[in-house]
């Protein structure tokens, strides 16, 4: 496996978003990432980016994984989500002791996805028992191994509780040929995400392939990478992903307005008045998103790196940000879907895929309303108010 340092990891995602732009069809036909998709972001070790050093992989900066999805995301959304989804995973192995992580992430193809969380595992001699199914495992069609995220039951099948109360959650990993997948993705958008449903039966998972995600005394890594924690990374990713989706459309829109002459029409559009206003007005809400959403993962980086703490308040900052973003990219792709005109329904063009895509993304947890109430929330009980 390529192992991709940081300065030329966004490099190679633009190498080879030309391949991944020629295989975006055949991606939304089948419904599934193209094996030449998939070897090239092996390959460019794409999949890495956020694998611990130690392990050999990439341990970017948060920015500089954003940057990598955006890039790729502008030649194909569901290729952008499935990397995002995958390579966020891959941050489990900063919970697991190294020969785990090692058996799990540096076996090729060494690709790991998830699904929501559900369900609960028993609790058995040296490991846990489960039979379970789960939902929206994005990536689950590359992966090599897939995991879940369960709540623990002892023998006598009474809830397991931590310390404080609430109870144990445990993220047990598995090979996915100990799973069955079900192709359950009939969706309206990221068609090619294959994120599909799947189930095991008495599966006995060993101890050491389990870890408690995101808890910070868990943690074996001392990188500020894994201090954010898979939530945020997520956030941060997949709102960089909309915003891909949201210039590949913007620039398609631009394009069509310099070369096209509406029938009817007494000028070409690109000396439309109304549509020269839209485009300006377009183009200052997508760059004022993307500015929101990485001067808030630059602030957030900074004072990790200097602190070596993820705050509360850089955490409700995240996930304001990453939530604005996605459903400002929205109304960027709208705009620029509704100006295309009827050239926008045509499979031929490049609008419609990225419109159906944009409500997709738009429509996962990452861009849930709720978000804005919790934001809410903790800005209201500071009791000097919002802070820049």
């Amino acid at each position: 496996m390529t192992k991709a340092s940081t300065i030329d990891l966004v490099e190679r995602a633009r190498a080879i978003a030309p391949l991944i732009a020629r295989e975006a069809d055949e991606i939304e036909r089948t419904r599934r990432l193209t094996p030449a998709v998939v070897a090239a972001l092996i390959e460019n070790g794409l999949y890495r980016a956020l694998l611990p050093q130690s392990l050999g992989g990439t341990e970017a900066p948060i920015e500089i994984f954003m940057q990598m999805l955006e890039e790729i995301a502008k030649a194909d959304a569901s290729t952008a989500w499935c990397l995002g989804q995958c390579s966020v995973c891959a941050m489990i192995a900063a919970w697991l002791d190294r020969d785990t992580a090692q058996e799990i992430f540096n076996t090729p193809p060494g690709i790991l996805a998830w699904g929501a969380i559900a369900h609960e595992a028993r609790s058995v001699g040296g490991g846990y028992r489960v039979t379970a199914r789960w939902d929206f495992a994005s990536g689950s069609r590359q992966a090599s191994w897939l995991g879940a995220h369960v709540r623990i039951v002892g023998a006598d099948g009474s809830p397991r509780k931590n310390a404080d109360g609430s109870a144990e959650v445990r993220t047990i990993l598995f090979p996915a040929t100990s799973a069955v997948l079900h192709d359950v993705w009939q969706a309206i958008g990221l068609a090619g995400t294959g994120t599909d449903s799947y189930e095991v039966a008495d599966l006995f998972i060993p101890e050491r392939f389990t870890a408690f995600r995101d808890v910070a005394s868990a943690l074996r890594e001392t990188g500020p990478l894994y201090k954010i924690g898979t939530g945020s990374a997520f956030s941060l990713g997949f709102a960089a992903v909309s915003l891909g989706v949201a210039r590949a459309t913007l620039n398609a829109a631009i394009a069509l307005a310099r070369a096209k002459h509406p029938s009817l029409a007494g000028s070409a559009m690109r000396d439309n008045q109304a549509v020269q206003g839209l485009i300006g007005r377009t183009e200052g809400d997508l760059r004022a998103a993307r500015a929101y959403l990485y001067a808030t993962a630059h602030a957030m980086w900074h004072d990790l790196c200097l602190t070596g703490e993820f705050s509360a308040a850089h955490r409700s900052a995240v996930r304001l940000a990453a939530t604005w973003t996605i459903h400002q990219s929205g109304r960027v792709v709208d705009a620029a879907y509704h100006m295309a005109g009827a050239t926008a329904v045509f499979r031929k063009h490049p609008f419609e895929r990225r419109f159906r895509d944009m409500h997709a993304i738009a429509q996962q947890i990452q861009a849930r309303d709720s978000h804005y109430e919790d934001v809410g929330k903790a800005i209201l009980a500071e009791g000097s108010g919002a802070k820049n």
